[in-house]
């Protein structure tokens, strides 16, 4: 798998887990809702990453059984934005490279 497929493919990660970070807020307040998160480093070193959305079924400390915490959330979410960030930079400058050796300079 080269660089840019790795690229393409944590773009894709890092997207769908700020979806499932935000639709765990968006559901804080929902009795017995258990929080979603997004698995992908610890399938890099497979042959075919996978990126997936899981459930996580650790009991909760609040009453509601909802396992749902602000504060950890939006850690998560500015660390996903930090990552996705880094990504856009990579993809870009692999871009500008590619530009640069097609164009001879």
């Amino acid at each position: 798998m080269n660089t840019y497929d790795l690229i393409k493919i944590g773009l894709g990660a890092t997207d769908l887990r700020s979806k499932a970070i935000a639709h765990n807020i968006a559901n804080i307040n929902t009795p017995g809702y258990k929080r979603r998160y997004v698995s992908f480093e610890e399938t890099l070193n497979s042959a075919t990453p996978k990126v997936e959305e899981k459930v996580d079924n650790s009991t909760s400390m609040r009453g509601d059984g909802n396992n749902v915490y602000l504060e950890t959330e939006k850690v998560k979410q500015a660390a996903t934005s930090l990552q996705y960030n880094a990504l856009v930079t990579l993809a870009n400058i692999k871009i500008s490279i590619t530009k640069s050796i097609i164009s001879g300079r």
